[in-house]
């Protein structure tokens, strides 16, 4: 859609801009698709008065091809004068949307129901040329057929003789076939070495889905169809030519899956690593007795990343790959390449995760205390009269009666002058800490800290921060000490991240109905992998009551009578909140039950584990064991109670409330019916409801009030179920389009990123001297182009001697140059060149090279520092240009193309300016180059004084030698 506004008579604030944008945008749901759509707004004053003020007039025409809607209200606060408008637009183009469409459109509508089967069964296209998964499933049937055939003869080999085929393998990759060449025979190995050694053999069904993520694809698989097991066919096949990464969502998974399928890779004879917050390990069966996790030997991180095949989390492998990137020598890398890599429960960790960069940050001097100061003025503030929240678009906009309040709470006569814009930062984020973001919902407050808690899995997101000060806010709201704020070393979003390797494939139970976004972010397709035993689980319809404490009453009545039976039962909540709320209940009918949120996460595995327990009762929210098998009859299993939960109908789940997205809902359902056992599962809604009370949910509370239907008592309607799928499409292809639109800007960063890292290795990898006169004689260029005029008849020698004595050591008799634009430049890069080999004599070209080294890469890591904090601050400025009828994506990219270019502009000036500086210093002063990540010191503290120059060279604006204390001494007191 594209907004022309108009103003008169009074300016348009941002807040007012920003406000009036969000309003017109959130008409695009009633508008017809595909089209172009023109809002014409005009703001103005009117003549008239009211007794608060000034009185607005909002009018707005929406030119839509074949029509115009126009609306127009007056009202003393502008905001409600643009809401009204709003609402009668949006009642209009509902009661003209079917009238204008148009016989050929509904035609088209019909025809392509027909073709793609939307609404129907199967469509025509399908019927004549089957369903696009039905069709790979038979195109892979033969390497099926043909990897069964070779199970006979393994059989027969000794297990000398099948380890032997590794090394075969490797040979024959040498001689010139391909993994598929390979593909048969060493999936047929690793199916008998699983035999051998786990006393599991992959099912078809397992073979077809290691076919899949050998071929760079998603493999939906249900849950208990042996996710883990089925991983270990690709990874074998691809360690045999690059290293191997397997992705999993948190420590405990990545500890767990070494050890267990280390013993197939281990018999094999591949290496195993695994990489842990805590700590690195190594797969080592002599290590220790046969307990989990003991058989691995703690290890260097960098050892860890030489074995072939490597586990670990989608957060440590993305800070490795950052902090590779800011250390100071080549020795230090510690994971040199990202060739392929299989993502576990891919969902979570390329779209629920998507939108978190990782950054890597050191603190900044700010003071904490503003934020202290406006979490206390922000309470003091009325929602919908000083400020406005909008849940959907998760939005808290302050108006102009709040502006007022808080101008005049800090002395203020316009927060948004030059005195005051600081200010302005401040404010917005306390207002969002306290309207957008609740305690045991959003994060926990624990031992002093706010720990954000993941809000699709209920995890805690421990060392995680909010960006921008919405850390330090709620940090402020919350009372607990505000850490200080810190500038942006490195960072990345998981979608560029692992877009960096050679090959990406995924596992999860729900792919599906993300399948557009794997394919369009990721070039990703979905294979549905059949199930090993029919499916038997009966998925009950949703249960709709009018209040949440109706709600919760009969989820307890439901547990009560189910646990009479013994029947194991696995509630689900999206909060810690509602998780605790419900085990007050159940302890208040003495229900005993196990609890697991992400306040215990350390004993969910174990807890999930005996979930299939004959009478078990377990509380989970989220994270209801991605990754953990329930079992039912316990685990190990017990085989009379596994027959007795059968009987019952095996394990009950239970939903309190629907999430945004469906994926997240078929998750809970999946913990139950696992490998064709029964089980059943069942939502309980109401209206008060996160989802329904955003999307929708005020049509059905109108029709349970017209009905007169009593509040425990709950409805079964397809009105209900419609309006709850409607607003889960909503909210996922609104969240979408959300991740696609900060992967538009960070792909323009990414290039960024890239050419810089590229830049650094080229420097980590020793340059050679002939590249550091080529910076020189550039700069030397960039002078004289700059101060000799075309036509050389007016040249300042002066001017120019004085800009190239700032770039090298000049004397008196320098002046004498020839004339002549190139003659100038010969006498100076010769010049240059004499100069640079004086002063390498004077240092030693070892130390030189060092030295060079060192200075490249601080004042790139600088700059780059500076490059992050410039391009932030780009992006927050551009959106306001759309209302110059501007695109800010174009914009974006234009300015950032010339902040890039600036950047590495100035990275060769510094460097050359720095580089004739350099004073030798003693062979003590000099030590090995430290990490990035911690104080990279030329020098020894201990034998440079404070006040001494610094020996890195470095120089004040006025070219004056830089103290040691001023510049790499600063951390050292």
């Amino acid at each position: 859609m594209k907004i022309i506004t108009k103003t008169k008579n009074f300016p348009l604030t941002p807040s007012i801009a920003d406000y009036l944008e969000e309003k017109i945008n959130s008409l695009d749901k009633f508008l017809p698709k595909d089209e172009s759509i023109f809002a014409d707004v005009e703001l103005a004053k009117t003549t008239r008065h009211h007794q608060k003020g000034d009185v607005f007039k909002a009018e707005v025409n929406l030119t839509i091809p074949g029509r115009l809607i126009r609306s127009v209200a007056e009202e003393w606060d502008l905001r409600v004068a643009i809401d009204k408008v709003k609402d009668e637009l949006q009642r209009k183009i509902k009661g003209n949307k079917e009238k204008n469409i148009s016989l050929y459109r509904k035609g088209a509508r019909l025809f392509k129901r027909l073709l793609t089967g939307k609404n129907y069964k199967m469509g025509i296209l399908d019927k004549i040329f089957g369903d696009a998964n039905q069709r790979y499933l038979k195109s892979v049937k033969p390497i099926i057929e043909k990897i069964n055939s070779l199970e006979g003869g393994l059989l027969k080999l000794s297990d000398e003789e099948l380890k032997i085929k590794t090394e075969n393998f490797k040979k024959r990759l040498l001689s010139g076939e391909t993994l598929d060449d390979l593909l048969p025979e060493a999936f047929a190995a690793v199916r008998e070495t699983s035999k051998r050694t786990l006393k599991q053999r992959h099912f078809d069904v397992q073979i077809l889905g290691g076919i899949a993520l050998h071929q760079g694809k998603i493999a939906q698989m249900a849950t208990g169809e042996g996710k883990t097991l089925t991983a270990t066919l690709p990874v074998y096949l691809n360690a045999l030519k690059n290293q191997v990464h397997i992705i999993t969502v948190n420590d405990y998974l990545a500890r767990r899956d070494t050890v267990w399928m280390g013993q197939i890779y281990d018999f094999l004879g591949l290496s195993v690593g695994c990489i842990n917050s805590d700590g690195s390990y190594i797969y080592d069966p002599k290590h220790s007795d046969k307990v989990v996790h003991e058989f691995l030997r703690p290890a260097a991180k960098k050892d860890a990343y030489a074995c072939d095949i490597v586990y670990g989390t989608n957060t440590e492998f993305g800070f490795d790959y950052l902090r590779d990137n800011l250390v100071a020598d080549l020795s230090q890398v510690i994971s040199p390449g990202r060739y392929f890599a299989i993502v576990d429960e891919v969902d979570s960790i390329l779209i629920d995760e998507a939108r978190t960069p990782l950054i890597i940050s050191m603190p900044d001097a700010q003071s904490p205390k503003l934020y202290e100061t406006f979490s206390k003025i922000v309470p003091r503030l009325k929602e919908n009269e000083d400020y406005n929240v909008d849940l959907k678009m998760r939005t808290a906009i302050i108006n102009e009666e709040g502006l007022n309040k808080v101008e005049k709470i800090l002395g203020f006569g316009n927060i948004y002058d030059e005195k005051g814009i600081r200010y302005v930062h401040h404010l917005e984020t306390a207002l969002k800490a306290q309207t957008l973001f609740f305690r045991d919902k959003d994060y926990v407050v624990r031992n002093g800290e706010i720990v954000i808690v993941d809000e699709f899995t209920g995890r805690l997101l421990a060392g995680r921060r909010y960006s921008e000060g919405l850390h330090q806010a709620i940090e402020a709201k919350e009372g607990v000490r505000v850490q200080q704020e810190s500038r942006t070393l490195a960072t990345i979003t998981f979608q560029n991240f692992f877009r960096l390797y050679e090959k990406l494939a995924g596992m999860t139970g729900t792919a599906a109905t993300s399948a557009e976004e794997f394919h369009k972010v990721y070039n990703l397709g979905v294979v549905v992998v059949p199930t090993h035993k029919p499916m038997i689980r009966k998925n009950l319809p949703d249960k709709i009551y009018k209040t949440e404490e109706a709600k919760f009453r009969a989820v307890i009545e439901e547990v009560k009578e189910r646990n009479k039976t013994g029947q194991p039962v696995l509630i689900g909540t999206i909060s810690i909140e509602n998780n605790e709320r419900l085990s007050k209940m159940l302890e208040r009918e003495g229900i005993k039950h196990e609890i697991l949120n992400a306040k215990q996460h350390e004993k969910e595995a174990a807890i999930h584990a005996q979930a299939g327990r004959l009478g078990a009762m377990t509380l989970a929210t989220n994270m209801a064991g991605r990754g953990v098998d329930i079992i039912l009859g316990g685990n190990p299993q017990d085989p009379d109670q596994s027959r007795r939960v059968c009987e019952l109908g095996g394990l009950h789940v239970i939903g309190t409330e629907r999430h945004e997205a469906r994926r997240i809902d078929n998750q809970l359902r999946g913990r139950s019916g696992r490998q064709g056992d029964p089980g059943s599962s069942q939502f309980f809604v109401s209206l008060e409801d996160n989802l329904l009370k955003i999307f929708g949910g005020e049509r059905i509370k109108t029709l349970m009030e017209t009905l007169q239907i009593p509040e425990d008592q709950p409805i079964e309607a397809n009105l209900v179920s419609r309006a709850i799928e409607s607003a889960q499409t909503k909210i996922e292809g609104f969240n979408f389009d959300a991740r696609k639109h900060v992967l538009e800007y960070d792909d323009v960063m990414n290039q960024h990123r890239t050419l810089v890292y590229k830049k650094r290795q080229e420097i980590l990898s020793g340059l050679n001297k002939e590249a550091v006169l080529e910076i020189i004689e550039n700069q030397i260029k960039n002078i004289l182009n700059f101060h000799l005029a075309e036509t050389e008849k007016e040249i300042n020698r002066q001017e120019i001697f004085e800009n190239l004595s700032a770039l090298m050591p000049l004397d008196e008799d320098d002046k004498k140059f020839l004339n002549g634009r190139q003659d100038f430049f010969d006498y100076f890069a010769k010049l240059s060149g004499e100069l640079y080999e004086k002063k390498e004599k004077e240092i030693g070209p070892e130390l030189m090279r060092q030295v060079e080294k060192f200075v490249m890469l601080n004042t790139l890591d600088n700059l780059w520092m500076n490059h992050l904090e410039d391009m932030e601050a780009l992006r927050d400025s551009v959106r306001l240009r759309a209302y110059g009828q501007r695109d800010p994506l174009v914009e974006y990219k234009n300015e950032s193309r010339k902040m890039f270019k600036d950047l590495m502009a100035n990275f060769e000036a510094q460097v050359a300016t720095v580089i004739f500086k350099i004073s030798p210093p003693t062979s003590s002063q000099v030590g090995p180059p430290q990490s990035f990540a911690h104080s990279r010191e030329l020098g020894n503290a201990k034998t440079v004084g404070r006040n001494d120059p610094c020996p890195c060279g470095a120089t004040y604006p006025d070219g004056k030698s830089k103290k040691y204390k001023d510049c790499h001494g600063k951390n050292n007191g």
